[in-house]
């Protein structure tokens, strides 16, 4: 009997030190929220998904990009003679995301969608075409199985501000990302935090173009270019400014609605374009739009004959009619009387400041490509024959092949006569397509402050908390030890407790 007792209380205590030690240690469930971010750029739309832990920081959300999903056809602004047509593209990106989200979290995933520039130019052009592409949208989304939280076109300001909070976010400015997570640019960027605490953003779309940054000094002179944040416990006060039709796309049409006005007959000799190059517009196209209709007149011929000269410092004077520098209201200014406060610290130039450097093979995450080496890369590229670059470069579609030339040396105008970056100045940029996984963009910095709105829920705890776990553990072990120091001594009496020992 006493065998059994001692059997079953050994049986006991083993059991329950597994039971105790597997039940405490087992992984906890995953608290992961899901959100849903498109972005309707005037070229195309993009799906970003999104994932962060349910318990924030600092009350504020830790959001990372799981997926990306690049809508088929034109931005929604492209349906505004077909606005029924705006919300269906959309559902091929919108199953990928039920795809990657947990059907179980469907219903409580917010999905956004933010219109940009080309929205912006729709509304001014024909505001009744941007309702009905807006409202076929949100058709769309509320159909789609997630939380619909709203289509808007996001101002010019928003979008700058936001990008810049990804940037920052994703080089760990406000809160240090894994350094496993950094390449070696980030690595470098770091280095230089002794200059700047926060990185400057660049964007630059197809319609707009956005400079924000955290000045060292604060003046009063445009408040409506100054704005303010919390993040991760800080405050920040950033100043940003969108210039609308300076995206890539639509300062060529500025260019070209200027060339227009020089012309004797319906030929146009461009020198943003490859020798041998031919292009042929209508005229009514050309102004069709807000960013050109200031220079529309009658002209006696309907179409526009364009003709590639390939020559980088024509090309150069040309754009940089585009920036006017005559009138400054302010202590100092980028271009046409608007505000600029001395740049401060570094930048990231990301979308298509990226795309197009990165074609021409003048990013790089080592060290800044210098300014000298970027403009004779783009001068020799505008001077190769349209042939050779065809050949060369065959599997790009023809338009955006053609136009890599112009974007070039619109980038470098921009940037140089624009906003007065420096050969010094240049040193501080860096070119940005991804950091870590997530894209560059103004998406997840728009995702990043949503979150602020999110409530945070409480962490998945153990069964049984730190000390009560110990104490189990040791009463377990005590109860263990007992039953078989019992059980030798039962079995290995000592002489003096046996029968007979005097």
């Amino acid at each position: 009997k006493i065998l059994l007792i001692l059997g079953f209380l050994s049986t006991l205590a083993v059991i329950a030190l597994i039971a105790v030690a597997v039940t405490q240690n087992k992984p906890l469930p995953k608290n992961i929220k899901y959100g849903i971010v498109l972005d309707a750029g005037s070229s195309h739309t993009n799906l970003y998904v999104y994932e962060w832990p349910g318990e924030k920081e600092n009350d504020t959300g830790v959001v990372q990009q799981v997926e990306v999903c690049k809508v088929e056809g034109p931005g929604i602004s492209g349906y505004s003679h077909a606005t029924e047509k705006a919300g269906p593209s959309l559902a091929q990106c919108l199953r990928q995301a039920e795809k990657v989200i947990p059907s179980k979290q469907h219903q409580e995933t917010p999905v956004y969608l933010g219109a940009t520039a080309g929205m912006r130019l729709l509304s001014l052009e024909n505001k009744s075409a941007a309702d009905k592409v807006l409202s076929s949208v949100e058709k769309t989304l509320r159909s789609a199985p997630f939380s619909f939280q709203g289509a808007r076109i996001i101002t010019g300001q928003e979008e700058g501000a936001y990008g810049w909070i990804t940037i920052n976010y994703l080089l760990g400015n406000f809160k240090q990302v894994p350094y496993e997570w950094r390449s070696g640019w980030t690595k470098l960027l770091h280095s230089l935090k002794s200059i700047s605490e926060t990185s400057g953003a660049l964007d630059l779309g197809g319609a707009s173009t956005q400079i924000t940054f955290v000045p060292n000094e604060f003046t009063h002179e445009s408040p409506e270019n100054l704005l303010y944040f919390r993040l991760y416990g800080k405050d920040y006060h950033v100043y940003t400014h969108s210039f609308l039709c300076y995206g890539k796309d639509q300062a060529l049409q500025q260019k070209l609605a200027k060339d227009l006005q020089t012309v004797e007959n319906d030929s146009l000799l461009d020198p943003c374009f490859h020798q041998g190059y031919q292009r042929t517009i209508n005229i009514s196209d050309l102004f069709k739009n807000p960013c050109t209709s200031a220079n529309e007149k009658q002209f006696p011929f309907r179409q526009l004959y364009i003709q590639g000269g390939g020559d980088y410092l024509k090309c150069r004077r040309n754009i940089q009619k585009l920036f006017n520098k005559t009138n400054c209201p302010y202590s100092s200014c980028s271009f046409n009387g608007i505000y600029l406060p001395p740049l401060q610290g570094d930048f990231g130039a990301f979308s298509a400041f990226y795309f197009v450097m990165n074609f021409l093979n003048l990013t790089s995450e080592q060290s800044p490509v210098a300014l000298d080496k970027v403009i004779s890369t783009i001068e020799s590229f505008c001077a190769r024959p349209w042939h050779e670059v065809k050949t060369a470069y065959h599997q790009i579609k023809e338009k955006y092949l053609s136009e890599y030339c112009f974007s070039g040396v619109y980038i470098l105008s921009l940037l140089e006569n624009g906003y007065e970056f420096t050969e010094k100045d240049w040193q501080r940029i860096r070119f940005l397509g991804k950091i870590g996984s997530s894209d560059a963009g103004w998406t997840l910095g728009y995702m990043l402050n949503l979150t602020n709105m999110i409530p945070a829920e409480k962490p998945a705890l153990p069964p049984l908390s730190h000390g009560s776990y110990v104490g189990l553990m040791v009463l377990c072990s005590l109860v263990l030890v007992a039953v078989l120091l019992f059980a030798w001594l039962l079995f290995h009496k000592p002489k003096c407790l046996q029968k007979g020992t005097v």
